[in-house]
Order: structure tokens, then sequence, then C-alpha cells
């Protein structure tokens, strides 16, 4: 199984976007796909017309121990893609959580009922680089970067890739930046473009060679609740989406062989409880 969080502090950049709609195109390859909503605007639970109250299942009531596993995971209109989605109450973790000494595993715990059957999980988490994305990432064994090509694009990326590091030596050894997507990408224009180059040089192999094009049916499908695949499986999004689904299932046996490897080298956490 590969665990995967979807990760950039900022805001906007097509991070709950790539979540659902990789999701949706994974498991359209035949891949049992599970999602977990970490952010409390729980943008990637409505993406699926998703929207639970207060005090209903969600991660919430998983990570307080209030609701069990059967009782969170929610079915799409996707076969094989399945949700454990997220609301309000999730904002006020962080607080509850500071004081435990475990306060960084919660999230990797409360997730050891949830992985039976599943190829793939993935992690849409909040834009901050706060406890519950550090709690994402404690959990996940692979990071996924969606950067837009434009000005902004690598403001901040240096900030994320050392908090990505730090966790990496401190709390979960085998956590690795396996993926940047290049994200919004105009290619009328010549500064996309340049973007483009920089982003590839800076994380080299590591970024998809797919490139989601800008695509205005991507912002409409969560209105309807639906993935790109659903709402027009023939648009430049859907394309994309699912060109970069088979980019991420050619991955797997080189996954697979290098986690073994680093099962068989671990040395258990140093410093950080949990």
């Amino acid at each position: 199984m590969r665990k995967i969080v979807v990760l950039n502090q900022k805001g906007g950049v097509g991070k709950t976007t790539t979540a659902a709609n990789l999701g949706a195109c994974l498991a359209a390859l035949g891949k049992a796909v599970l999602m977990v909503d970490v952010d409390p605007q729980a943008n990637l639970s409505l993406h699926f017309g998703l929207e639970p109250q207060r005090g209903e299942p969600s991660l919430y009531g998983l990570i307080r121990g209030e609701h069990g596993p059967s009782e969170v995971i929610r079915s799409t209109v996707v076969g094989g893609l399945k949700i454990v989605p997220a609301n309000i109450d999730l904002a006020g973790l962080s607080v509850e959580l500071s004081g435990r000494p475990d306060r960084l595993f919660a999230l990797r715990k409360a997730m050891a009922g949830l992985t039976d059957g599943f190829d793939y999980i993935l992690m849409d988490s909040p834009p901050s680089l706060g406890l519950l994305t550090v709690n994402a990432m404690c959990a996940a064994r692979e990071v996924f970067i969606p950067l837009q090509t434009e000005f902004f694009a690598l403001q901040g990326v240096g900030k994320l890739v050392r908090t990505v590091r730090l966790v990496q030596a401190n709390a979960n050894r085998a956590l690795r930046i396996t993926g940047v997507i290049a994200c919004m990408h105009d290619a009328r224009t010549c500064l996309a473009q340049e973007i483009l180059d920089d982003i590839r040089q800076h994380f080299g192999p590591r970024v998809f060679k797919t490139v989601v094009r800008k695509n205005i049916r991507l912002a409409e499908a969560p209105g309807f609740g639906l993935p790109i695949t659903h709402y027009d499986e023939t648009c430049h999004g859907a394309e994309d989406y699912r060109a970069l689904a088979d980019e991420v299932v050619a991955m797997d046996a080189a996954f697979l062989q290098s986690s073994i490897a680093m099962e068989r080298a671990s040395v258990a956490p140093r410093h950080i409880a949990g």
C-alpha cells in the first residue's frame, strides 16, 4: 500500500483538486483507493458532495475514538474510491492534541484500522504547516507537492521541504518527496513555461511528466459533487489526471522495492514520543 499526502502550505494551488481527481483516476484503473480529508475546511469532502455536521462520523471522531473505521469510511460516486470526510470539528483538534506526548502520531494511530484492502491512501492536508499537516506527514510515506506554474510557485517551497526533512529525521524516516505536480498550467504564456522549467530544474526527476493544464471544468466539477472524470470525461482536466494516474501506477514496483529496503534498514525514531 502507498500512503501519500498531497501537501502545500499555500492555498489555491490545486492541492484538493489533485487529491480528488488523482484518487478518482487511480480507482478507474482498478485500484482500491481511500482518501482522507485532513483539512478542517473539508474541501475534499465537499468535492464529493459530503458535508458531515458536527458530531457526525468524521475523521475528528475517528481520532478521538468516538467512531470506528466502519462508521467513518464513506462511499463515493466512483467505484473503488472511498473517503474519510472531515468537518469543522477538526479545527479544534490541534489544541486538544497539544498536550499529548503522541500528538504527532494521532492520525497514524487512528488510521491503523483503515488500511486493510486499499492499494492507495491519499491524504489532503490543510494549507498550512501546523500540527494537522505534520500528523499527515507522520502517517504517510510519500509527499506529492502540487505547484502552479505561476510567479510565486517556488515561494515558500524551501520551508516546505525543510519541514518534510525535519519530520523525516525525527519522526518518520520512511517519508520521501516522491512527486511534484505542475498544475494550472497555461501553455499560452512564456512565463508559465519559464516557471515550469524552473520547477523541473529545482526538483529534477521528481517532477511528473504530466502537466495539469488550466481548465475551467476542473473548477466547476466540485460544485456538482463530482470528480472531473464524471463531470466531463473528455476535457483537458480529465485527460491530464488520467495521465498522472498512469505515471503514479508506473511507480508502484520501484516504490515497493525501496520500501522493502528502507524497512530492513529502519531504526526507531528518536527524540519524539509515539
